[in-house]
């Protein structure tokens, strides 16, 4: 399987796709009536994934205990766009994203470029892009490529770098930048 548009969602998955993006946006505002996002109790995170248009808003943490709900949310707001297969997102990764919010404060959500990668999507992005590892841990729900809307990527990579929490990978020409809960090193 060399084509990639083979990975594209037949009619029934992108319905299912748009039914789960409306009943997360719906079931995610009580959550956060109850919760004041200036309270460092509380780790909220806002996404937009640019490839399936979805959006959410959620607590994924407070008190220092995950909310398991909300974690299954973000891992299905960062799955495989092409397949529709979900992993479990790792709450390591979700905490250096809170981290990197709570230093810029910004004022847009997070663009997901890519979330999760089921091996086969991977492998067929391997075959057509530069730069992506075999054993990616975007397999493994532990990296994220992200940007910002109105913030410099630079700017981003700059605090993830001084966080010293991970991978981060900067892509200047496509404008994202690439953080992983892996071992600390900068491409």
């Amino acid at each position: 399987m060399n084509d990639i548009s083979s990975l594209y969602p037949d009619r029934r998955t992108f319905l299912k796709w748009g039914a789960s993006a409306i009943l997360t946006t719906v079931c995610t505002h009580p959550v956060l009536a109850a919760v004041d996002p200036k309270d460092p109790e509380h780790h909220i995170l806002s996404f937009y994934n640019i490839h399936t248009g979805e959006t959410l808003k959620t607590c994924y943490r407070s008190s220092g205990m995950l909310i398991h709900r909300a974690v299954n949310r973000i891992s299905h707001i960062m799955r495989d766009h092409r397949t529709g297969e979900v992993k479990p997102v790792d709450p390591k990764l979700l905490d250096l994203l809170h981290r990197i919010v709570m230093e810029e404060k910004p004022r847009s959500p997070l663009s997901i470029i890519s979330g999760y990668r089921s091996p086969r999507t991977n492998e067929a992005l391997r075959k057509v892009t530069a730069g992506v590892a075999p054993k990616s841990l975007h397999m493994e729900g532990r990296a994220i490529d992200i940007r910002i809307p109105g913030y410099q990527t630079t700017a981003l990579r700059r605090i993830a770098v001084d966080l010293h929490c991970g991978g981060v990978g900067y892509y200047p020409k496509s404008d994202f930048i690439h953080l992983d809960t892996g071992p600390v090193k900068v491409w």
